[in-house]
């Protein structure tokens, strides 16, 4: 199967980057001359993905002009959130008429990752199962996890069903922020700004929300001290 839509997240307020997003989105930021966004969009490429949908709040202007004139290979649509930001959750639900693809990929803005023999994206896709998923969330083991200083996430159990870390001092994995939905894990959410981590759980209960193992690295660019490390790891993985 190949998917053909991703929702890139490019909204959010990029404070813990300041001073580097003072007069920058964070998506823009740029790691190794690069702007985080594009090796979201790049790894997209890579998995076949045709259209595109950017959410914008935060210095909105800036990411709508990079979209436009440097995103020509991809049909691209701007979900505009800056009346309000909306948060994961709420941020889904305005851009979803928006996404024309089932499933599709929800992909944060702010990390880079790479891969094993198979693109994550693909491993994704090839993965998938429309009988018994809403949701199929990407994990990476937290010694994988680079510039990361949370305590993990979720564990993984033998049915390859995420479990919560929840009163656990740590978790194994950590959320890469990289997703493979259905439009009907949307079904019936909730009004204005709320987290994707409600939608979970109502997959969760449900028994519809999955998990795979990422192979590669991943970088968590979550403050200006993440760049430096993450730019030497990138050169050594050529």
């Amino acid at each position: 199967m190949k998917v053909k839509t991703a929702m890139v997240m490019a909204a959010g307020l990029g404070t813990r980057m300041r001073p580097l997003t003072d007069h920058t989105p964070k998506p823009l930021v740029k790691v190794a001359g690069k702007p985080l966004i594009e090796y979201a969009l790049d790894k997209l490429r890579l998995a076949g993905v045709t259209n595109a949908v950017v959410n914008v709040h935060y210095l909105p202007e800036q990411v709508e002009a990079y979209v436009a004139d440097h995103v020509d290979d991809l049909s691209t649509k701007i979900s505009d959130e800056r009346s309000q930001l909306l948060e994961t959750g709420g941020g889904l639900v305005q851009a979803l008429p928006m996404i024309d693809g089932e499933p599709f990929y929800c992909i944060n803005s702010d990390a880079i990752w790479t891969d094993g023999k198979v693109d994550a994206l693909t491993r994704m896709a090839q993965a998938w199962d429309s009988g018994s998923m809403d949701g199929l969330l990407l994990l990476v083991p937290r010694e994988r996890a680079f510039s990361h200083r949370g305590s993990g996430d979720f564990s993984i159990d033998d049915h390859s069903r995420p479990v919560r870390r929840g009163a656990a001092l740590s978790a194994p994995f950590v959320h890469t922020g990289i997703q493979l939905l259905s439009r009907a894990f949307l079904n019936d959410a909730p009004d204005g700004p709320f987290s994707t981590n409600i939608l979970w759980d109502r997959a969760i209960a449900k028994g519809r929300l999955f998990a795979l193992e990422h192979q590669g690295d991943w970088f968590d660019i979550g403050s200006p001290e993440a760049i430096a490390p993450t730019e030497e790891a990138l050169r050594q993985h050529g």
